[in-house]
């Protein structure tokens, strides 16, 4: 799935937008999550971590992720932690690419026609067709977007959308801590390029109560929905996680016409062997953790499936894409 995640579009600081791949590809990588701050930092040219120890968990409510209100309801004492994961780190410097929760950004599956190959022209023709689609005024969004083909004629546009308010909230308290955020992107959206098969893999991955479903086939992305439950991962009942994902699967089948072949969870800590017996016998095909695919067997050490584990899978996710 690199393709997808190395051509998306980034949020640089000041409103400007470029192709993730044509910016600079920090390798510094901090994340602002719910329940924690992480950060990662990794020497350039290499697919080598470097400090990448740094992981701190946030008070509860100091972070309410959320598409349209108010995110970081106590900014000094993310400022503080952050600073204190990048102390622990080892990292100096302070450009970023800044990862944040996955309510945040809204991602939409578009079909066009046909679509201008100009960002001036694009996002007009984005912002009028995703007015009835997002609780704000469209005008106040920062939307990036990839073409990628479709399935019969015209072409399909990934949409990532987020309100420019919220946004902001996240990249204040990186500047705050000393650093200068050059792009940001959604946790699930840096992780995807850890998805290598070739054939629909889906992947389910929890983070609090947040459950983010993405279906991939090779290099496009297929699925995507980010979902509320009412408990997190410790709570949950496995029918209830199965309840959200199999309608994505079904959905992925009917329209494909093909069956998924691998199924991918992240974010279920201990409880992770209990989700993945009860998922495999109803979807009917390999369940398996998301570090404990063969294709990163040769992509990733010991140090960095440890991380997939640490819920810093976005982090590696990231790293992956380009490596520096």
């Amino acid at each position: 799935m690199g393709s997808v995640a190395a051509r998306w579009l980034g949020r640089a600081p000041g409103g400007s937008q470029s192709w993730l791949n044509a910016m600079p590809h920090p390798p510094l990588a901090c994340e602002i999550a719910a329940g924690h701050v992480a950060a990662a930092r990794w020497s350039r040219g290499r697919r080598r971590f470097e400090g990448y120890d740094a992981l701190l968990p946030l008070p509860p409510g100091v972070v309410v992720p959320s598409l349209s209100e108010q995110n970081i309801a106590q900014a000094d004492s993310v400022v503080q932690i952050l600073r204190r994961v990048l102390d622990r780190a080892g990292i100096h410097g302070p450009e970023t690419a800044l990862l944040v929760p996955d309510q945040v950004v809204r991602v939409f599956l578009l079909h066009f026609g046909s679509f201008p190959r100009r960002a001036e022209e694009a996002i007009p023709m984005l912002r009028w067709r995703l007015k009835k689609s997002v609780p704000f005024d469209v005008e106040d969004t920062v939307i990036s977007f990839v073409p990628q083909p479709a399935r019969g004629t015209g072409i399909e546009v990934v949409t990532a959308v987020g309100r420019r308010r919220v946004i902001r909230e996240y990249e204040e308290v990186a500047e705050k801590a000393g650093l200068a955020p050059g792009i940001v992107v959604s946790s699930t959206l840096a992780t995807l390029p850890l998805i290598e098969e070739a054939g629909p893999v889906l992947l389910a991955r929890m983070a609090g109560t947040c459950l983010t479903t993405a279906i991939v086939r090779g290099p496009l992305l297929c699925v995507y929905r980010c979902s509320g439950l009412d408990a997190e991962a410790a709570d949950l009942a496995p029918q209830e996680l199965l309840d959200e994902i199999f309608p994505m699967a079904a959905y992925f089948q009917d329209t494909w016409k093909e069956p998924l072949q691998q199924v991918r969870l992240a974010g279920l800590g201990t409880r992770l062997e209990e989700f993945r017996m009860r998922l495999e016998e109803e979807l009917r095909c390999p369940v398996a953790a998301l570090a404990a695919a063969a294709t990163l067997e040769d992509r990733l050490t010991g140090d960095t499936r440890a991380m997939v584990d640490r819920q810093m899978d976005s982090l590696v996710g990231w790293m992956m894409n380009h490596g520096a």
